[in-house]
C-alpha cells in the first residue's frame, strides 16, 4: 500500500504554525486591550432625542466623588401592568448606567409580594410602611377585558454608611390625573431623586439656610412641612440680626466644619415679615448680600388675612410697609402695594344656606388666591405644576444692565390689581365675577436677580465707619443671586381640621388637590446653593410617544399575526439562500 505523499513542505508548515500563534496571541491582546479601554474609559451611543439613557454631566462628577457602597434596595418587582414595567426598567437601566461609572453604585430589586404565607407578606408589608415605603392601589386591564387591583410599594431603600432613606420612585398625582403622565413625569424624575440622595449622604458638609425672625414672620409651625423637607438637604437655623452687627457674617476665623466663609449662612429666607426694619438691619442684610449672601425674599405688598371674611363677609388689605422696598429698588425690582386678582384661582368653600339640618357647602373660585404658573422655561421652574398663592402681589423689574431679571412665575392673562389699601369681600363671589375687568395681562409674581449687585449704602456710609475691619464695608458684589416673590404664603402649609397636624406643603385640604409649591421652593433653594447643577436634572424632558388604542383593538390580528409569522418566514428565507449559495459553490 502507498504512502500518502506530504503535499505541504516542513519549513511551510511551520509557517503557518507560527502565523496561527502570532494571529491567537494578537487577538488575545486586542481582547485585553479592548477590556482595558472599556474598564477606563466607559462611553455609550445614546440615539434618543432626549438623551434618555445618558447621565448629565453634574451626575456623573457627583458618582465619581462616591467612595463608599450606595446601595438601592428597590421594590418594584413582580407582575405589573405594561406602564408599571417601564417605571421598572427604566429604573434598572439608569442604575446599570450609575454603576458603570462607579462599582461603588450596586441595587437589588425586591418582590414585595413574594413571602407565600398572609402573614409573612403582611408583616413584609409593616416593615416597609415603618421604614418609609409607602403602597399604592392601582387599577389595570387584564388579557380577558376585565380589570383587577393590585398594591404595589412603588418605592426604594436608599443605604448610604449605615444610613437609609426612603425614596419614592411613583410621584404625586397633583393636579395631572393621566396615568400615563403620571409615570412618565416619574421616570423623568428618577435620575435627579437618585444623585440628589447620594449627595446629600456623600457630602463633607451640608449649606447652612438661615431663617429670619423677629419682625413679626411666618410661624415655624405654618413653615413646618417645608422647613421638615428642606432639613433632609439643609442644615437650618433661626436668624436673627438685632444691634449684632457680625449677625449674619463670621468675619474672622472659621465656621465648626473648617470651612473658610464671612457669611454665617449660605442662603437667608426672610418669609412675609411684618415689621419694619431699621437702618441698621437693612445694613447688615445689605452687606451679608455684598459679601456673598443669597436671599430670598418673601414680600406681602398688602396685608390681608381669611380668618376676618370668616366673621364678617368684608376686609380689607392694608400696606405693608416694612422700610426695605428701597433695597430691592435698589437691587433692580419694584414691590408694587398691589392686590394681585386672576380668573385662574383656586376655589374656597362657602356656605349658601342650608339643605335639611346640615349647611350646603359649595366650591367658588376666589380670584384673590391665584394660581401662578412658571412665567419662563428657567430651570427653577420647568416642569412644575401650578402654584398656589393667598393675597400676592406683584412685581415690576427695572432697567439695570447689570442685573439679569427672569420671571420665574407670573399670573395668567385673566388677571388684574387692585390698589392698596382695598376692600375684599365675598360679594364678587356671589355677584359673579365680571370677566370683563380681568384684562391687565400676565403680572409677575416671582423674579429671578442675578448678576452685580450694588449696595443700597453705597456713599451712604461715614468714611471713620466705612474703614472699621470689624464692617469690612463693600459697596459691590460682582455676581450674586437673589429671588424675590410676592407673597409669603407660598411657603405655608394648612392643617388638618380636628387635631391640627401640618399637611404637606402645596396640599389643599378643602379641594384635595397638591400644587407644586413644595418641589418650586426646594428648586429655589437648591439653585441659591449649588446653581443649576442638580435642578437642571430634576428639568430634563422624556417625551411621552403613547400607542394609538383604537388603531391597535382594530389591527390586533393583523400585527400578532406579523409578528409571528415574520421572523419565521425570514429564518426559512435565510436558509434556503445558504443552501442555494454553499450548493453553487462545491457543487
Amino acid at each position: 500500500m502507498s504512502k500518502k505523499k506530504n503535499i505541504y513542505p516542513n519549513n511551510k508548515k511551520k509557517s503557518i504554525r507560527k502565523d496561527n500563534r502570532f494571529q491567537l496571541l494578537a487577538i488575545i491582546l486586542i481582547v485585553i486591550l479592548i477590556n482595558f479601554i472599556g474598564k477606563h474609559f466607559y462611553t455609550r451611543l445614546d440615539l434618543t432625542a432626549e438623551k434618555r439613557y445618558s447621565l448629565a454631566p453634574e451626575s456623573k462628577q457627583i458618582l465619581r466623588n462616591v467612595k463608599d457602597i450606595a446601595f438601592f434596595k428597590v421594590y418594584l418587582e413582580g407582575e405589573f401592568p405594561a406602564d408599571y414595567k417601564r417605571l421598572r426598567n427604566a429604573t434598572k437601566e439608569l442604575l446599570d448606567e450609575m454603576r458603570a461609572y462607579n462599582s461603588n453604585i450596586q441595587y437589588e430589586f425586591i418582590n414585595p409580594n413574594e413571602p407565600e404565607s398572609t402573614k409573612e407578606r403582611s408583616d413584609f408589608h409593616k416593615l416597609l410602611l415603618k421604614k418609609g415605603i409607602a403602597p399604592a392601589s392601582i387599577r389595570y386591564k387584564n388579557s380577558d377585558g376585565a380589570y383587577s387591583q393590585k398594591v404595589i410599594f412603588p418605592g426604594c431603600l436608599f443605604i448610604y454608611k449605615g444610613e437609609e432613606e426612603p425614596l419614592s420612585l411613583l410621584q404625586d398625582s397633583k393636579i395631572e390625573e393621566n396615568e400615563a403622565h403620571i409615570l412618565n413625569n416619574s421616570i423623568q424624575n428618577l435620575e435627579f431623586l437618585f444623585i440628589s440622595a447620594i449627595k446629600r449622604h456623600s457630602r463633607a458638609r451640608k449649606h447652612t439656610i438661615g431663617v429670619l425672625q423677629g419682625h413679626g414672620e411666618v410661624k415655624p409651625n405654618e413653615m413646618f412641612s417645608f422647613l421638615t423637607r428642606a432639613q433632609r438637604d439643609y442644615s437650618i437655623e433661626k436668624a436673627e440680626i438685632g444691634d449684632d452687627i457680625n449677625a449674619l457674617s463670621t468675619r474672622f476665623g472659621t465656621d465648626s466644619t473648617g470651612y473658610e466663609a464671612k457669611n454665617k449662612f449660605d442662603a437667608l429666607i426672610i418669609p412675609g415679615p411684618t415689621q419694619p426694619f431699621t437702618n441698621k438691619e437693612k445694613f447688615i442684610l445689605d452687606q451679608y448680600i455684598m459679601h456673598g449672601g443669597k436671599v430670598l425674599w418673601l414680600v406681602d405688598p398688602v396685608y390681608a388675612k381669611m380668618d376676618s371674611i370668616q366673621n364678617s363677609e368684608n376686609t380689607v388689605g392694608l400696606l405693608n410697609d416694612i422700610n426695605f422696598k428701597d433695597m430691592l429698588f435698589n437691587y433692580g425690582v419694584r414691590v408694587n402695594d398691589v392686590l394681585l386678582k386672576d380668573l385662574s384661582c383656586l376655589k374656597i368653600p362657602l356656605n349658601i344656606g342650608k339643605v335639611g339640618n346640615r349647611p350646603n357647602i359649595q366650591f367658588f373660585p376666589w380670584p384673590y388666591f391665584p394660581l401662578v404658573s412658571p412665567g419662563s422655561k428657567h430651570p427653577i421652574v420647568k416642569n412644575l405644576d401650578l402654584i398656589s398663592t393667598q393675597f400676592p402681589g406683584t412685581l415690576d423689574t427695572l432697567a439695570n444692565d447689570d442685573i439679569k431679571k427672569t420671571i420665574l412665575l407670573s399670573s395668567s392673562e385673566n388677571a388684574t390689581s387692585v390698589q392698596a389699601p382695598a376692600i375684599i369681600s365675598l360679594s364678587e363671589i356671589r355677584a359673579n365675577l365680571d370677566k370683563r375687568i380681568y384684562h391687565g395681562g400676565k403680572k409677575p409674581v416671582a423674579v429671578l436677580l442675578e448678576g452685580k449687585f450694588t449696595s443700597a449704602f453705597k456713599n451712604r456710609v461715614p468714611s471713620k465707619l466705612k474703614n472699621e475691619s470689624i464692617i469690612d464695608f463693600e459697596d459691590h458684589i460682582d455676581h450674586n443671586a437673589m429671588i424675590v416673590i410676592s407673597n409669603s404664603a407660598l411657603i405655608k402649609n394648612q392643617f388638618t381640621p380636628k387635631d391640627g397636624v401640618p399637611l404637606p406643603l402645596g396640599y389643599n385640604r378643602y379641594t384635595r388637590q397638591t400644587f407644586g409649591n413644595e418641589y418650586f421652593a426646594l428648586n429655589v433653594l437648591n439653585y441659591l446653593t449649588d446653581g443649576d447643577a442638580l435642578i437642571s436634572l430634576r428639568s430634563r424632558e422624556v417625551e411621552l410617544r403613547p400607542l394609538d388604542v383604537k388603531k391597535i383593538e382594530k389591527d390586533r390580528l393583523f400585527w400578532q399575526t406579523l409578528n409571528t409569522v415574520t421572523p419565521l418566514f425570514l429564518l426559512i428565507l435565510f436558509g434556503i439562500i445558504h443552501f442555494i449559495i454553499r450548493k453553487r459553490k462545491y457543487n
